[in-house]
């Protein structure tokens, strides 16, 4: 089923992020686009998330650098923006696959395409990464370590329910039962157009 490779994929990048937990390390993807796409993308969406993840941590820091925190907003906006780059782009994975599909004549369509449900999956696995280091984090309390283990039981609960909703809806699609309708997100804030304080530098 589609979710266990994405799942599998997402372990396997928070894992390799960790080995260093560095936001400044080298990016390697070990799935090539040519021959494995949709593993190519799955790995690349995850690492942007994984390194978002920490990009958040660290400006949370009250202690830190007025000019180190702005240099570091902009990079979660550029990651922002790649992140739903690589999104759009599994989109385009599965409309290019489902293609020759004729959807049946009472087809629907569902609330969000499947590649965002993907996104919420990546994220997904890495709350439920640290969740469980929180869960058995030795220098914490057992008050602490009880509560986030019952907050992993249901995060993890909840990655199952969405695995199953995103094979369903890829079942849907490829049945006929669904049909795809793929909507740019149109961003405006990086518009030097769209945005007017950044057109008023212009």
């Amino acid at each position: 089923m589609f979710s266990d490779k994405a799942n599998t994929i997402f372990r396997e990048v928070i894992e390799k992020y960790h080995e260093k937990d560095s936001v400044d390390q080298e990016f390697n993807n070990p799935y090539t686009a040519e021959e494995n796409l949709i593993e190519h993308l799955l790995y690349r969406k995850c690492w942007i998330d994984t390194v978002q993840w920490h990009y958040e941590d660290i400006i949370r820091d009250q202690n830190i650098d007025p000019v180190e925190a702005l240099k570091l907003k902009r990079m979660i906006d550029a990651s922002n923006q790649d992140r739903t780059d690589t999104v759009e782009y599994i989109d385009s994975y599965f409309l290019e696959k489902y293609k020759d599909v004729q959807p049946n004549t009472d087809a629907t369509i569902n609330s969000e395409s499947p590649a965002w449900a993907i996104d919420r999956l990546s994220i997904l696995a890495l709350k439920i990464y640290h969740m469980h280091e929180e869960a058995n984090r030795e220098d914490a309390s057992q008050e602490h370590q009880m509560k986030c283990k019952a907050k992993l039981d249901v995060l993890l609960e909840q990655r199952v329910d969405l695995s199953t909703a995103i094979n369903q809806l890829l079942e849907d699609i490829a049945n006929g039962e669904k049909y795809m309708k793929v909507y740019k997100q149109m961003k405006m804030y990086n518009d030097d157009e769209l945005n007017p304080v950044l057109r008023g530098n212009k």
